[in-house]
């Protein structure tokens, strides 16, 4: 079936995601308000900035103006980031109050909302009125945009409260590359596409200090328990946690030096500031903002997350890398599944 699909965000991963829609036969408008990427994408059908020597189909366009790319869609995803979700709402909201659109919304986008701690299906909620929308979903899972460009066999979860409306975007997306399974645990697919960012910059860290493979298995592994216990608090289906979403993110965000948080973590290894990593990378670096919004959230709940902690603290200069790796590996001995 096809369908018109606004897609509001044009970096490396809503890009692509548009990209893999028009492939499976919907018309699809990718939106961003850069002007000079809208011509890129339009004209040369490249995004340079975000994905190297990659061709876009044709028939994807670019649009500049949010409202017209809206106009008429039956869907519209979100993959903008995190910190500026709710105010892409906001516009949103107001357009389709203006055309008088009821619409399905999904997001691909990975963090949780500094301040408030809300997942982004939960700013959503708040920004768009219930009547402008259908359904609310998020996709997610182990997807590198550069490997999903190269049609690399890919594998994700989209989630919703209902699940009809999760298999009507596993419909959208699927097809011989890009594998898509549902789920109605929004809440644990949601906080563990967020919180596996703060993990894959301690395991860059790890690397640019020079550590192995013994240390990367020992970061991904507790700090996969550290999510599944703060997702759970909220109520998280913990096998959520062993899947696609969970460890399957993990592993990928962790291991790949495509991923922008690992990069960040292994410059930072390496001994250069946040500022100059943040002000080089030129794109946002997701895990910063969550690593922060997760250690309070920690804190409020009181759910012990030490990596996290560790993390927060090194990003925001209360402990070199080094102490930081000393004090989480002289903590006092505990049972592992405490």
């Amino acid at each position: 079936m096809t369908e018109k699909i606004a897609v509001l965000g044009a970096g490396s991963w809503g890009s692509m995601l548009a990209t893999i829609l028009v492939e499976n036969g919907n018309e699809v408008r990718l939106w961003s308000y850069k002007q000079a990427q809208v011509d890129e994408l339009n004209n040369q059908h490249t995004n340079e900035k975000y994905i190297k020597d990659f061709t876009y189909p044709e028939e994807l366009v670019a649009y500049g103006d949010m409202k017209e790319a809206i106009r008429g869609v039956d869907d519209i995803l979100f993959v903008v980031p995190a910190q500026v979700t709710r105010s892409t709402a906001k516009q949103v909201n107001e357009i389709l109050e203006e055309l008088d659109m009821s619409v399905n919304i999904i997001h691909g986008s990975k963090g949780i909302e500094q301040k408030t701690y809300k997942r982004m299906s939960e700013v959503l909620s708040e920004e768009i009125d219930p009547k402008h929308r259908k359904s609310i979903s998020v996709i997610s899972g182990p997807s590198q945009a550069e490997s999903v460009a190269k049609h690399d066999i890919t594998l994700v979860t989209t989630a919703s409260e209902n699940i009809k409306d999760a298999e009507h975007i596993q419909s959208l997306f699927i097809n011989e590359y890009f594998r898509v399974y549902t789920n109605d645990d929004i809440i644990g697919v949601e906080i563990g596409a967020a919180l596996k960012n703060i993990i894959a910059i301690g395991a860059g860290a790890l690397y640019g200090l020079g550590y192995a493979d013994n240390a990367k298995a020992a970061l991904m592994t507790r700090g996969l328990a550290e999510i599944s216990r703060l997702g759970t608090s909220f109520g998280a289906n913990p096998l959520t946690f062993t899947g696609l979403s969970g460890f399957g993110d993990v592993i990928v965000t962790a291991t790949s030096s495509d991923s922008r948080n690992w990069r960040a973590g292994y410059q930072l290894g390496k001994g250069e500031t946040l500022d100059d990593i943040v002000k080089n990378m030129g794109m946002v670096i997701e895990g910063i903002a969550t690593a922060e919004a997760a250690y309070e959230l920690a804190q409020q709940r009181g759910i012990d997350m030490p990596i996290t902690s560790a993390i927060y603290k090194v990003l925001h200069n209360q402990l070199t890398i080094d102490d930081a790796i000393k004090q989480l590996m002289n903590r006092r001995g505990r049972a592992e599944l405490d």
